[in-house]
């Protein structure tokens, strides 16, 4: 017989929360009798199901917050199996288990070793079992419960912010926080603090409290009008102020703020509602009062403006409150200024004939001081801008008047400046410009648009068109060009051409007769008379040009060249040409081979094939040393003084330009001094020689050698041997050359 046993859990908190559904038989320990909740049969091997337990526990309450010196007793685990030897042994197991809650292994007794706070773990789940000392098997299955940790009023209430900050609009009815004032204005007061307190428990005796501070700022709303601190003002502005001048500020103030203060200017009448304008600063919110048009003293000296000032933004709510906007009067005071004179007109536009005379008068201007003292004005003409000074004007009248000839064809308009000063004050002037057109005059006669050259076919036939004129003319008439064309009177009779008039300002030149022969004639100058319809008429002449030419048969030039009826030589024109190429050719020869010429090279001086110049015998002699003194002094090379100081420049073209002059050779016993002067002077006085920092030298052997020319180099053309003999008698200097040339054995003998 299998035998099933009980595992029985036990709470104890001094009294009973759990109910029992059947009674429970009482004892000393205060804890339920055993009792068997299953019944086993003796050997039957069938297994049998555990009836259901008379109680059951799974879930207990423990208090939080526990003060007591001893551990806080929670409750006790017994099994109807324990039979009080210490055979059986209890575990428990868990959140918190053998930390937090400890177990009795012997008693089964379940104690809370620390303070229990529900806000932090309101709910730990444990687990009990009873194991056999001995075998350490289970005697009961495990089993699990649930401890509740039930709350005490241990928490104040705590806000979540140490301070709070709200806004709630000025004369607001209510919000969570009311308003404890009816229409609270934030003009009075706009910050408020209260302190808020939050009591648990529905505030009974006995629960806790927390407190917070709340600022409350009054928001604005537009519940102020705009007011002007005085009802007048009054400004003072020149005349001479131009538009947009500011003269004046005025302010209104409003107790509002933002937009709400926001405040709007415009002047709604007076006197001066068309010459001032205000507007406003948008940083500041002043009204800024300006010139709107030009002042004049003399017309009016003082305007009376009333000035507004309004919000923009009006909540109706508070329209009861009266008008959003005030009003005041602004007196502005026009001040007297020196001004320059005025012109009547801003620009005067006048007109002239090209052929009026010197001294006509063409109009005049007006200007005047418009000061009450009416000071006098003189007139004068802007000079730069009448740099031929064709136009003058009467200081005292203003009337303009010509000073010279005009043309329109030369300049159609002129635009001068005209100057009006005040005689008091000069400083005081004005300028206007002054338009003048000068009207045309028929004073130029056409003329051909171009030069005409034509030609005619020698098969031209009769009332052929060669040509069509056209004309032009400098001159604009009112009804435009209207020209005629016809033959020159001395050419009508006779001519072989006539003109034909289009009647559209061009005409065609025609042919008069059948065929023209250019041997005969070749070219036919034709006078054609254009006149123009204007008044007074002006006609000119013009000559057309009409060559003769054969042409082919499509009426194309050919050729325009008269030829020779009869050739003395019997030749055709073929031959002719080609007997011109011919000599061209032939000087073209003669040309090149001119040229040629001058490109070779001369001939050597020796032609012969025994060119002495390989039997040359060089020698170092450096003739007679210190007492050869006769040849030319060398320290006049060195003398700065004999450089003249006087020099033209050769690096620029001088002002006169001199022809080269060549002056005579040197006289026979001319030194080197003066040879060097004389060719300096012939540089200094020559522009075409080269320039200063340019080398020149010169081979200057002396004044010559008692024994001529000791050139051997033409002995070789020479007819016949020479004799050297006398070259012994010229001293030790010319030993050398007297040994070599002299006697028998000399080159040439060898």
């Amino acid at each position: 017989m299998r035998t099933y046993r009980y595992f029985i859990l036990l709470f104890w908190v001094g009294q009973p929360y759990p109910t029992f559904s059947t009674p429970l038989s009482k004892r000393t320990s205060g804890f339920p009798a055993k009792k068997r909740a299953l019944e086993l049969s003796g050997n039957s091997k069938n297994e049998l199901n555990r009836s259901k337990r008379s109680w059951m526990w799974n879930q207990f309450f423990l208090l939080e917050e526990y003060t007591g010196s001893d551990y806080q007793y929670v409750g006790k685990l017994h099994s109807d199996q324990d039979r009080g030897d210490g055979s059986l042994k209890y575990i428990l197991s868990g959140d918190g288990a053998g930390d937090l809650f400890i177990i009795n292994e012997n008693t089964g007794d379940i104690q809370a070793t620390k303070r229990l706070d529900r806000e932090e773990k309101p709910v730990y789940i444990l687990r009990a079992q009873a194991i056999n000392r001995r075998t350490g098997r289970p005697v009961e299955p495990e089993s699990e419960f649930i401890i509740k940790i039930h709350d005490i009023n241990d928490n104040e209430p705590i806000f979540t912010k140490d301070v709070y900050t709200a806004t709630v609009p000025e004369m607001s009815d209510v919000g969570i926080i009311k308003t404890a004032l009816l229409n609270m204005d934030r003009e009075n007061r706009e910050q408020y603090q209260v302190v808020i307190q939050a009591k648990d428990m529905g505030g009974q005796m006995g629960g806790l409290s927390g407190t917070t501070t709340v600022n409350i700022t009054l928001t604005d709303v537009n519940d102020n009008p705009p007011r002007f601190p005085q009802s007048t003002y009054q400004f003072k502005t020149p005349e001479s102020s131009p538009p947009g001048t500011p003269i004046g500020r005025i302010k209104a103030s409003d107790a509002d703020m933002g937009e709400n203060a926001e405040i709007e200017y415009s002047i709604t009448e007076g006197e001066g509602l068309d010459m001032f304008d205000v507007v406003t600063d948008q940083e500041t919110q002043e009204g800024v009062i300006t010139v709107k048009k030009v002042l004049d003293f003399e017309k009016k000296k003082v305007y009376t403006l009333k000035v507004e000032a309004s919000n923009p933004h009006v909540e109706p709510r508070f329209l009861y409150l009266g008008p959003f906007k005030d009003a005041a009067t602004v007196r502005i005071m026009v001040e007297d200024v020196d001004e320059p004179p005025v012109f009547s007109k801003l620009a005067y536009i006048l007109q002239i004939r090209e052929d009026a005379q010197i001294n006509t008068t063409i109009g005049s201007v007006t200007a005047q001081d418009p000061d009450a003292a009416r000071n006098p004005v003189k007139y004068s003409v802007d000079r730069h801008t009448d740099m031929d000074r064709i136009f003058n004007i009467d200081s005292g009248n203003g009337s303009i008047f010509t000073s010279k000839l005009l043309d329109r064809e030369t300049l159609l308009w002129h635009n001068i400046t005209v100057i009006a000063t005040e005689i008091n004050n000069p400083k005081q002037s004005s300028r206007v410009p002054l338009y003048i057109k000068v009207l045309d005059v028929n004073d130029n006669a056409p003329e051909f648009a171009e030069f005409y050259e034509t030609f005619v076919c020698e098969k031209a036939k009769a009332d052929q068109l060669i040509q069509t004129l056209r004309a032009i003319d400098k001159d604009d008439p009112y009804s435009g060009h209207q020209f005629s064309f016809s033959l020159a009177p001395e050419a009508t009779s006779g001519s072989n051409f006539t003109i034909q008039d289009n009647k559209d300002n061009t005409a065609g030149i025609l042919t008069r007769k059948n065929g023209y022969n250019r041997h005969e004639m070749s070219t036919y100058l034709l006078p054609v008379v254009i006149s123009d319809n204007d008044y007074p008429v002006q006609s000119s002449t013009g000559t057309v040009t009409v060559r003769v030419c054969a042409c082919d048969h499509h009426g194309n030039m050919q050729s325009c060249h008269a030829e020779a009826l009869v050739h003395p030589t019997g030749l055709s024109t073929g031959a002719l040409i080609a007997i011109l190429l011919c000599i061209v050719t032939l000087l073209v020869t003669v040309v090149l081979f001119a040229a040629l010429r001058r490109q070779r090279k001369k001939e050597p001086l020796i032609i012969s094939k025994e060119d002495i110049r390989d039997n040359i015998v060089s020698y170092n002699d450096e003739g007679g040393g210190e007492e050869d003194t006769q040849a030319f002094d060398i320290g006049t090379l060195r003398n700065p003084e004999a450089i003249e100081d006087s020099k033209l420049r050769r690096d620029i073209v001088p002002e006169a330009l001199f022809l080269p002059r060549r002056t005579p050779a040197a006289r026979d016993n001319t030194d080197v001094r003066d040879f060097i002067n004389q060719r300096l002077k012939e540089n200094d006085t020559d522009p075409t020689a080269p320039p200063y920092d340019s080398l020149a030298t010169y081979a200057y052997e002396g004044t010559g050698s008692v024994a001529e020319s000791l050139s051997s180099l033409d002995s070789v053309t020479t007819d016949g041997d020479q004799d050297y003999d006398y070259l012994s008698d010229w001293g030790p200097r010319f030993k050398k050359l007297a040994d070599m040339y002299g006697g028998v054995d000399s080159d040439k003998d060898s």
